[in-house]
């Protein structure tokens, strides 16, 4: 005879073994989650540091192929070190023992810096970077020194003097596919657990770009919170140390460890600042918040997977509690353009210091040919340049002394730096939190004219005049990431157009993380799809920790769901 509280029973214990198993795997894909004020509790223990490191460096014998590290440290010295950390009782700290890697234009002591070019093939920093340092003060151990586009311009991590980046993702294609750029050996080292979390730069989308493309965790902070010095510059007005790692709970862990003024670095946020952000309600705002739906980021060329993601993640946030509003940032379309204008003018400057008499390795021949390199008319520099530099920084190098030339500056430079201030007031009028590098505050939103309806169903009207939102929301990357093969083909115009939806959020230098969602296209026969879609969360500047929140919030949603 059935017995009806007895099946009732029965269900239930089977849905405990099943959260109980859910939980178990949790637990060992991400150990870092017994990290919590409540771990001791439950009397979770972390690997010890000594098999973390042996672990890491067994996934990097299994995944060289990738080609996500340019220096390796040396593995007896790491060990080592792990075990001392294991022999100190009673440390505290998620990061201690931990490996992390380092992208190859942040300078170390103890390890080559090469930035990913011939022309730094043999430098080696006599200091470590400031990040570097607060890294190793917090009883981190470097790992080593990751791949990247030669100094940190590319889309792909392509353009190296040590080769491309592979994705570790979609390897049942007989196709390698693009990791991301530039900081694409950051991304890839987390991605196969060779390191616990990584720093990358991101200029332009450096880091959230990849981490889109290899279903990580990717966050650039707000402009001068993180320090620069150390790092070798691209575009002084737009590099940020960014973070990678595989969650959002370990992403916040090493972006406190990170997070300090830095007297060295005349860009880092002086005290008196961070003390305005830390207290400002603002930046703050508590449950429910009002989420922005950006109309100029629903182009035409969106994919239709990456817009189904995009979909849901906002189904996803309105199912926490929040609202969502459309919103307009008129200037978004102009903004990569700017941004092509920028960074090149600046990396023009910077890297003229590189001529094989100041910094860089000279070559051994002038113009081509013998002799030590010293003819007239400043050959040694053309030669040294030439042989020193990949194509795409030399392309850069020329766009951006003719951008800053007297016949173009008017044109080029000044237009595109009216467009990212612009960029910039677009954000403070939609973002209802005022600007805290503004005295005055940002100015109020304005109504939008016509509601996102194509971008999700049942939004809420229009912002209205005053109110503002507390986040955007929108995509990574315009589409999944791309076979590197087809890659060599395309036209310089064609791989910027990557940045799209990165740009406008570091013209402004707001924070902005890239949080893996899953995509529905993965489900499918479809053997080219990817299982993730990188979703991009963009705030007002000093609104850190309320981006990482609604990240770690949207992160555990999804865990649920596929619990």
């Amino acid at each position: 005879m059935h017995d009806p509280e007895a099946s009732i029973r029965n269900t239930l214990c089977l849905k405990r073994l099943r959260a109980i198993i859910a939980f178990l795997e949790l637990v060992s894909v991400y150990p870092e989650v017994n990290e919590t004020k409540h771990s001791k509790a439950h009397g979770l223990e972390l690997m010890s540091s000594f098999k973390h490191v042996q672990k890491c460096f067994t996934n990097v014998e299994a995944h060289a192929k990738l080609n996500a590290f340019i220096t390796l440290a040396d593995r007896g010295t790491l060990q080592d070190r792990a075990q001392d950390v294991d022999d100190q009782k009673g440390t505290d700290g998620l990061l201690k023992g931990k490996l992390v890697a380092v992208k190859d234009n942040i300078c170390t002591s103890d390890l080559p810096t090469t930035a990913g070019s011939y022309m730094l093939k043999n430098f080696k920093s006599p200091y470590d970077a400031t990040v570097v340092r607060k890294l190793r003060d917090n009883g981190t151990i470097i790992a080593g020194k990751t791949n990247l586009d030669e100094f940190g311009m590319g889309s792909h991590s392509t353009f190296s003097h040590f080769g491309a980046v592979k994705n570790p993702k979609n390897q049942q294609t007989h196709q390698a596919s693009s990791a991301g750029g530039s900081s694409g050996g950051s991304a890839v080292a987390v991605a196969t657990d060779q390191c616990w979390a990584s720093l990358g730069t991101d200029t332009g989308g450096s880091v959230r770009l990849p981490a889109a493309y290899t279903g990580m965790v990717g966050f650039k902070p707000s402009y001068g919170l993180i320090s620069r010095w150390g790092v070798i510059a691209y575009a002084n007005s737009l590099d940020t140390v960014g973070i990678l790692a595989k969650t959002t709970h370990i992403t916040r862990h090493v972006f406190h460890a990170l997070n300090s003024h830095d007297h060295q670095d005349p860009t880092s946020l002086r005290p008196s600042i961070r003390h305005r952000i830390a207290t400002s309600p603002s930046l703050h705002p508590r449950s429910p918040l009002r989420i922005g739906i950006p109309a100029q980021y629903n182009i035409h060329e969106l994919a239709p997977a990456v817009r189904t993601a995009w979909h849901r993640t906002l189904a996803r946030l309105r199912s926490l509690g929040h609202t969502l509003h459309a919103v307009s940032l008129p200037t978004t379309p102009a903004a990569l353009a700017a941004y092509y204008v920028l960074a090149p003018a600046e990396a023009s400057s910077n890297l003229a210091k590189y001529d094989g008499v100041r910094y860089g390795t000279r070559t051994s021949s002038s113009n081509g040919g013998g002799g030590g390199g010293d003819a007239e008319g400043g050959v040694l520099y053309a030669a040294t340049r030439g042989a020193g530099f990949g194509p795409e920084v030399r392309r850069r190098i020329v766009l951006g002394a003719y951008t800053l030339s007297a016949e173009a500056r008017g044109n080029y430079f000044l237009q595109a730096q009216r467009v990212r201030r612009r960029v910039q007031d677009d954000f403070d009028r939609v973002l209802r939190a005022a600007n805290p590098l503004r005295v005055g505050g940002a100015e109020p939103v304005e109504g939008v004219e016509e509601a996102m309806s194509e971008v999700v169903q049942g939004a809420e009207d229009e912002v209205e005049e005053g109110e503002g939102v507390d986040l955007v929301v929108c995509p990574t990357a315009p589409g999944p990431p791309p076979a590197l093969e087809p890659l060599k083909g395309q036209s310089p115009v064609e791989a910027y157009t990557n940045d799209v939806f990165t740009v406008p959020a570091s013209l402004a230098g707001l924070p902005a993380i890239s949080v893996p969602v899953p995509n529905a296209a993965g489900k499918s026969d479809d053997r080219d799809a990817f299982p993730f879609v990188g979703m991009q969360i963009i705030g007002q500047f000093g609104s850190d920790e309320l981006v990482l929140d609604v990240a770690q919030a949207l992160e555990e949603h999804i865990a649920e769901e596929q619990g």
